[in-house]
């Protein structure tokens, strides 16, 4: 009898396992940005470092597994069949939700998703349950929710994203007052007792704490309970003291020491904390189940409060999915576009943002400006200069060609990030909160920032929209994780064979969503931002125009045919995916024109000159990008507005433009992606024809005007697409013209 419920086990195995990648690819960046981003341990030695801690911590989380079983409803009010529907809901919109964010590099939370799963499902399933008992009413859903101790989980994340965001902020404004930015010369002792302290903080809560959840607990309990305060001034002098000595003697850097050991104790912090995330649903289905077989009773009628009792987990189970989540510490690609956005969020220095600005975010900027100009006037002359002091930074002098390796952040700012993460998250581990390590190590990470002034004027307005951007994706994760679970539970509960549709439906669209990341990873890594690692010669301008030239080229080319081609089959999809691409390719000109002064900065002494000449085939490119934009959009709209189609004369005209100008851009496309540049001449030469002919077919519907001509509508998207042509030719044999001039004089000198 048991067949249906072995099979959604297996398919519940099946899902933690994803869930897990997908989960790690998005969480466990959370305590990895700290050591990258200061570059203070190799890439390599930070994840064993962390592969390490995650193996810890999966034997700890034992403790937490009850929040699946228990934390968000009342078992007893629900019988196994109910229970194995919402288990499978919540794994199935899991697994959906969470790879969406990591696809689109934005970090969400496993916990906050988790618990608004389970929440959905169960007041589905609690809803169909109250309507088919007519003795029961809607008040009645407190009766299957634990909606205090619901309330209690959801009050604590929301409060962490506080907590975290004003402690990171005020820890790290002290650390700088003590260390400014010249840390290297502070007294020793200054570094050995803030080893000290950081030390032992992870050392209590990481450690000590950590140990509640597992067997070995009861053997050391009678030491730990009751002895908090010397255990803790015990360790702060004793790892003060060794601190003392590492530095002293062994001449070791006690920051990076302390990156190593915060980023061990975030990992462990995070696997106890998180574990339950992906496997406690899983493992809760599978006691379900062996509490149920031996019943006897039917599904629909055994009672499921058996899981209001502890149930102690596998621990080899629990070293299974830790090393699942290592394996895919190590291997995730999408992990790396979560661990820029934060990286990115929180860097000490300018460079490309993400993200664009609105309007709150300019509102936050003011605001801010506003209070600190306030503050100028309230404390005094002296004090402000002596904080302004502290926060100057040294000016590193780098070879160009050295920059790329300058950290985000430096080291003090990376060990209260780990620090304040480290402590917080271990201290609701310890209660029992499912706190969410994302909203805890982010705002932790924002706070920080904040307060060390690495949002400038410059940055501010893009950083804040940035955090605005993923706190409201915070909140659409909640939104969307109730909803969708309880969606998904009505329809499994409406019929089983839901199961493995809804199951396919996860393969097809993890399957779908993967391969979309892979291209849009290889598009991005096909774009040349001019951020670079290496210095740019003059032939390295040549070499960077020319790979732009050839690629705006070949894509306008094709643009232009799709939109002629598009308006004489009056097709409003195809032209609306045109005009799609067509501002896809303007966004990335508009980018490489932002990056004009990271690649000025990058040239050579000897080079300098080559600016100017990179600035102008800039500038004809957007000229170029403008035009096709132009003649995208009018087409667009012509057809969007349901006007007459254009007439046969005008198409043919236009085509036999679109054969000459395919004919030109192929031709620019080929000769700059082989660099054959002495054939730049014969294009000029060329180009007189075309010119000549678009010039033809603007007399010619002057002509049809004054005979038989009848829609002006037509006359003006005819007009308005010759004259943009007209101008896209120009540019081009500006660009053309420009590149031969540069061409022959770096012949001469070479």
């Amino acid at each position: 009898m048991g067949d249906p419920y072995i099979l959604m086990l297996v398919a519940l195995a099946a899902l933690a396992i994803v869930d897990l990648v997908v989960g790690v690819s998005n969480d466990a960046v959370n305590f990895l940005n700290s050591a990258i981003g200061s570059k203070a341990i190799s890439v390599k030695n930070i994840m064993i470092i962390a592969s390490l801690g995650v193996f810890m911590g999966a034997i700890t989380s034992s403790g937490m597994m009850e929040v699946a079983r228990k934390g968000i409803f009342n078992p007893s009010m629900f019988m196994f069949q109910d229970i194995m529907f919402i288990f499978m809901a919540v794994m199935i919109t899991d697994i959906l939700l969470l790879d969406i964010f990591n696809s689109l590099g934005m970090p969400t939370s496993t916990t906050v998703s988790i618990v608004f799963e389970l929440l959905g499902a169960a007041v589905c399933i609690s809803l169909i349950k109250i309507s088919n008992n007519d003795s029961e009413s809607i008040n009645d859903i407190w009766n299957y929710i634990n909606h205090k101790k619901a309330l209690e989980i959801i009050n604590g994340i929301l409060l962490s994203v506080v907590v975290a965001f004003s402690v990171g902020a005020l820890v790290q404004f002290v650390s700088r007052l003590i260390y400014s930015f010249n840390f290297e010369k502070r007294a020793t002792y200054i570094n050995a007792l803030f080893g000290g302290f950081a030390i032992t903080a992870i050392t209590y809560f990481i450690i000590i704490k950590g140990m509640k959840g597992t067997p070995f607990y009861k053997d050391v309990k009678h030491l730990i309970e009751g002895n908090t305060l010397v255990i803790i001034a015990g360790s702060f002098v004793a790892w003060s003291l060794i601190s003392q000595v590492l530095i002293k003697a062994f001449k070791i850097n006690i920051l990076k020491l302390i990156i190593g050991v915060g980023t061990f104790s975030l990992a462990m912090a995070f696997s106890g904390n998180d574990l339950v995330n992906f496997v406690g649903v899983p493992i809760a289905a599978w006691n379900s189940f062996q509490a149920w077989e031996v019943s006897g009773v039917a599904a629909d009628a055994f009672s499921m409060g058996v899981l209001s009792k502890k149930v102690p987990s596998n621990v080899w189970l629990l070293l299974l999915a830790g090393a699942i989540m290592v394996v895919t510490l190590w291997t995730s690609s999408k992990a790396q576009n979560v661990i820029k956005t934060g990286i990115d969020l929180s860097r000490q220095g300018e460079g490309h943002e993400k993200f664009k600005p609105n309007p709150l975010s300019r509102i936050v900027v003011r605001a801010a400006m506003g209070i600190n100009t306030g503050l100028s006037y309230v404390l005094p002359k002296s004090t402000i200069e002596f904080i302004d002091n502290k926060f100057q930074k040294p000016v590193i002098e780098l070879p160009k060609d050295k920059t790329y390796e300058l950290p985000a952040f430096d080291l003090i700012r990376a060990s209260v990030n780990l620090i304040v993460a480290g402590i917080l998250i271990s201290i609701a581990t310890s209660m029992k909160l499912p706190l969410s390590t994302t909203y805890v190590t982010f705002m932790v990470a924002m706070g920080t920032s904040l307060a060390d002034r690495a949002w400038g004027r410059e940055s501010a307005v893009y950083r804040v929209a940035g955090v605005i951007n993923v706190i409201g994706g915070w909140f659409l994760t909640a939104i969307t994780a109730f909803l969708a679970a309880a969606l998904v539970a009505y329809l499994i509960s409406w019929d089983k064979v839901m199961i493995p549709i809804l199951l396919a439906l996860v393969a097809f669209l993890i399957s779908r969503n993967t391969l979309l990341h892979r291209k849009k990873a290889k598009e991005v890594k096909k774009q040349q931002f001019i951020e670079r690692a290496d210095l740019i010669t003059i032939n390295g301008v040549i070499e960077e125009s020319a790979d732009h030239i050839s690629e705006v080229a070949s894509r306008v080319n094709k643009l232009y045919t799709n939109v002629v081609n598009d308006l004489a089959n009056h097709d409003l999809n195809k032209l609306r995916k045109t005009d799609k691409h067509v501002g896809k390719l303007n966004d990335e000109i508009d980018s490489l024109k932002d990056g004009v002064f990271y690649f000025i900065k990058s040239l050579d002494e000897t080079s300098v000159e080559a600016s100017r000449f990179y600035i102008m085939v800039l500038g004809y490119l957007q000229d170029v990008a403008q035009s096709i934009s132009y003649i995208s959009r009018a087409s667009y709209k012509h057809v969007n507005n349901n006007h007459k189609n254009l007439k046969k004369g005008q198409l043919k005209d236009l085509k036999s433009i679109d054969v000459q100008l395919t004919t030109l851009l192929s031709n620019i496309s080929e000769i700059f992606h082989n660099r054959t540049f002495d054939n730049l001449e014969s294009l000029l030469v060329e180009k007189q024809q075309l010119l000549e002919d678009v010039s033809a077919s603007i007399e010619n519907q002057v002509a049809r005007i004054r005979t038989d001509e009848t829609s002006p509508k037509n006359t003006t998207l005819y007009f308005s697409i010759l004259l943009e042509t007209k101008d896209l030719i120009a540019a081009l044999m500006n660009l053309l013209q420009t590149y031969e001039e540069f061409h022959l004089s770096t012949k001469q000198i070479n």
